[in-house]
């Protein structure tokens, strides 16, 4: 389904990534508490200048991945990174604000301390859940809103709420959409996984439940909906959560006491790998159907169709050793993978029907070369034959842009620039 069209090295170990919403832009935060923030060849969305509106090619041998900016961000590892602006917090306890174009700081919040060692308590997750309200996780376990509406300076910004939904850290965190009743647009309750339990909090009631004690670590989670609904038993709406022992389990919105299905992406002797890192495939995107894609503890990445509720296709390999530990797809429909000290970057595989389409294309372009050579040698000089050849000439240069899309979708050919 997916080949790798670039392997990004990184200067350490990865610890974060994130990809920004409107542009092909990644940003990464590294162990040596570095964050880089590079920007990927266009693809689609810029049309060109001819008459079909055609767009760009993903690459032509010579595109660049071009840095747009790095910089030491954080005195230890820099831990989590979350868009609008490029939100990023460190094991120093301090979360930066910059701007995400040049990677300058505008704004820096301390994070509490951690009330049982009164040393800094390391953030986990920053989310942006609105442009006014921000949530930060943290290694106690903490979960703290800042209302960024709040006029204030770094030493005297405090969270306007801190709850404390699970007695382990938050390891992942996921926004619930608004309902069809919500007069904002944003979300105000969101899913958190810690340790062995499922939590739901509300921006204004806090804590709302938590689930049972599932007896395994729950690392990752993500909401999917538009499944196939049935009256009184499923609103087509599930979150799904990754497990410590290669299992991905479905949880029905409204329904958080337990999980409901169960899907086995990995198995071995004592459990399967650890599913770190979860994204739904975006429509357009892969075979139609509604797939997560998972990152896996052995360096693998593999995708479940849900419905069939199984693992299709073979998995694509990351990295030999170090886990996946960051997905996600970019503006242009491009898997983006991390782990270890390296981002890989993904398209969509090109199929035997489109490549027995692309030779189809390049037989129709000669016979049509050859025609127009024939029409100028006999000398005719009339206008029909002149609009001929115009067009024959318009045909052979949409079909060499359709066939060059094609052809270099998957060339594994991507330089990069300004690497230290």
């Amino acid at each position: 389904m997916f080949e790798n069209v670039c392997t990004l090295p990184l200067s350490s170990e990865l610890f974060a990534q994130a990809l920004h919403p409107t542009e092909p832009v990644v940003a990464v935060g590294l162990s040596g508490g570095h964050v880089q923030s590079f920007r990927l060849p266009v693809i689609a969305g810029n049309t060109s200048d001819d008459e079909d509106g055609d767009t760009s090619v993903l690459s032509t041998g010579t595109s660049t991945i071009e840095t747009e900016w790095r910089t030491r961000r954080h005195k230890g590892s820099c831990r989590t990174l979350a868009y609008s602006v490029l939100y990023s917090a460190g094991t120093d306890g301090i979360l930066k604000v910059a701007t995400s174009s040049t990677g300058k700081v505008v704004s820096k919040i301390r994070t509490p301390l951690d009330s049982s060692t009164s040393e800094a308590d390391a953030a986990t997750i920053v989310h942006a859940l609105s442009p006014q309200t921000l949530l930060v996780a943290t290694d106690s376990a903490a979960l703290h809103l800042y209302d960024l509406r709040i006029p204030s300076t770094f030493a005297s910004m405090k969270p306007s709420q801190t709850h404390r939904p699970h007695e382990d850290y938050v390891s992942s965190l996921t926004p619930l959409p608004p309902t069809a009743q919500s007069t904002s647009g944003f979300s105000k309750q969101w899913v958190t996984t810690g340790g062995t339990t499922l939590a739901v909090t509300d921006l204004r009631r806090g804590v709302l439940v938590k689930s049972e004690d599932q007896e395994e670590e729950l690392l990752s989670s993500v909401f999917v909906g538009g499944l196939p609904s049935k009256p009184g038993r499923s609103s087509g709406e599930k979150v799904l959560i990754g497990g410590g022992s290669g299992v991905l389990t479905l949880w029905e919105r409204g329904v958080w006491d337990d999980q409901d299905e169960r899907i086995i992406v990995d198995s071995g002797k004592g459990g399967g790998e650890s599913l770190d890192t979860l994204v739904v495939m975006p429509d357009g995107v892969g075979d139609g159907h509604k797939n997560v894609v998972v990152g896996v503890g052995d360096g693998t990445i593999r995708i479940v169709r849900l419905g069939l509720n199984k693992v299709v296709g073979e998995p694509l390999r990351h990295d030999e050793v170090e886990a996946v530990v960051a997905l996600g797809f970019d503006v242009g429909g491009r898997l983006v993978s991390g782990g270890g000290s390296i981002v890989k970057v993904w398209q969509e595989a090109m199929n035997e029907a489109d490549e027995d389409q692309a030779d189809s294309d390049e037989e129709d372009s000669d016979e049509e070369i050859g025609a127009a050579k024939r029409a100028l040698a006999k000398g005719n000089g009339n206008s029909d034959s002149d609009d001929s050849d115009e067009e024959a000439a318009r045909s052979q240069k949409r079909r060499k842009k359709s066939k060059g899309k094609k052809k270099n979708s998957g060339n594994g050919i991507m330089g990069f620039r300004g690497m230290e």
